[in-house]
């Protein structure tokens, strides 16, 4: 079964050094280790850089009433070459600072980015968005609430945002959103999820 106990841990693996070799707006380390093989015995010695962006929270708008998604837009320069253009359609999102919790967290984001205060939390799941080499663990949520008077321009000018949050009818966002500016992880994974549990979040 996919959930049973995997063969190895963290006890399987050897860290020899771990050290930071870039500390900018993100931090990458230099990992030097071994860890067990399948087959037995321990690898050679493994270098990897790790990008450290730590514990993110992440939520999908919905409004079960009126059947709305919102989806903020915002500038991604990771996306400067995507066929959509670096404005991305994405769900709410931040990083978790010091003493948050992952949903404190989520909470004063959907305040900042999208003007958000009265929700309904539901958890979806807890992952890593590419462990190969980043170690951001991602908390995402969908957030249940009433959507009919959202809209407008958001962001903290502190911190250079500007964020546009859009309002569409479900059945509009399913239909693109495999072929479209939903082009990221998070926002993909909360809409499947949206896709498969919004008859009984309707319902209730």
């Amino acid at each position: 079964m996919p959930n049973s106990k995997p063969k190895f841990g963290r006890d399987d693996v050897k860290v020899d050094s771990d050290q930071v070799v870039f500390d900018g707006f993100f931090k990458v380390n230099e990992v030097k280790l071994k860890h067990r093989l399948f087959d037995g015995g321990w690898s050679d010695d493994v270098v990897r850089e790790v990008f450290h962006r730590g514990e993110a929270s992440a939520a999908i708008l919905y409004d079960p009433k009126n059947d709305i998604v919102g989806l903020i837009e915002q500038f991604r320069v990771g996306a400067l070459d995507s066929q959509y253009g670096p404005w991305c359609l994405e769900v709410v999102a931040g990083m978790l600072e010091e003493g948050e919790t992952p949903e404190m967290l989520i909470r004063r984001e959907l305040k900042e980015e999208a003007g958000i205060i009265d929700t309904e939390l539901i958890h979806i799941s807890s992952y890593y968005s590419t462990p190969g080499g980043c170690g951001e663990k991602i908390h995402l949520y969908c957030a249940l609430c009433d959507l009919s008077n959202a809209g407008g321009i958001h962001g903290l000018p502190s911190e250079n945002e500007d964020i546009l949050l859009h309002l569409f009818s479900a059945e509009e966002v399913f239909a693109v959103m495999l072929n479209s500016r939903m082009n990221n992880a998070a926002t993909l994974l909360g809409l499947q999820w949206l896709q498969i549990n919004r008859k009984s979040l309707k319902n209730d």
